[in-house]
């Protein structure tokens, strides 16, 4: 099953790390953001990318074409340029087989996916797409479960979202009772994994990001919403990209379902 990851945007919030690199290769520990979600879905099985690409898309490329030479010992002979890869030094190998499509410096995400359909599989009826900047710990082939289930065209996650501020607790004689300090908002918002029927290219238009698609969906009853409450994070800022990096370094990070 392919899963498309949207990896055209500017990441205008993150211009300190995007003004020279595309969002998903900024780094999160010693890999580029767009590496840890691919081995999140890796870990379950789905091992088969389509990158929508967009701004700064060569330097994705350039990441992946050169991962060998970056990634490993070796000896170049310069005569003739003949190199030899001490593979035996490595201590892990990725799985991934990736399709790299260029889908336009300004596209909007919607546009993005609709231009992805080409390289889905005619065998295929199922397909997942997901955001270049955001982790969890989501059961992927739970949510893909509950997609089948619910025999809808669409299937998003819903996610509780941390609460940028702290949260005054009054009782009814106005006085204080707490201070909850950037609690977990009831509320829920599309955490970005997605899964689909081939039906939903029929939703989606040029020029358009993938909010109305699923407003169509929505309003033919046939998208639905699967709960995680477990953690979910999205880069969107330079404090939650120094987040993430702290996160990354305790001794079980929480996205880190891999082995």
């Amino acid at each position: 099953m392919k899963v498309i990851i949207l990896c055209g945007g500017q990441g205008t919030r993150l211009k300190e790390e995007t003004e020279f690199k595309p969002k998903p290769m900024v780094y999160v520990g010693n890999k580029p953001i767009l590496w840890h979600i691919m081995k999140m879905y890796s870990c379950y099985g789905f091992n088969e990318f389509i990158l929508a690409l967009g701004y700064k898309g060569d330097y994705i490329k350039q990441f992946f074409l050169n991962q060998k030479a970056l990634t490993s010992d070796f000896t170049l002979q310069t005569k003739n340029f003949d190199v030899d890869y001490h593979m035996e030094n490595r201590d892990e190998f990725d799985d991934f087989k990736i399709t790299f499509v260029d889908t336009g410096l300004e596209t909007m995400p919607g546009e993005r996916i609709l231009k992805c359909k080409r390289y889905i599989p005619k065998e295929d009826d199922t397909f997942m797409v997901t955001y270049g900047d955001g982790v969890s710990d989501i059961d992927i082939k739970q949510l893909l479960k509950f997609h089948k289930k619910q025999k809808t065209i669409g299937t998003i996650t819903g996610v509780h979202p941390q609460s940028k501020f702290g949260i005054v607790v009054v009782n009814d004689k106005n006085k204080v009772e707490e201070f909850s300090e950037k609690p977990m908002l009831k509320d829920l918002v599309n955490g970005g994994y997605m899964a689909f029927n081939k039906d939903f290219f029929t939703y989606l238009r040029e020029g358009e990001t993938e909010h109305p698609a699923l407003k169509r969906l929505a309003e033919k009853g046939e998208l639905s919403l699967y709960k995680h409450s477990g953690f979910w994070a999205c880069m969107d800022t330079n404090k939650e990209l120094n987040d993430l990096n702290n996160l990354w370094k305790q001794e079980k990070p929480p996205w880190k379902i891999w082995k």
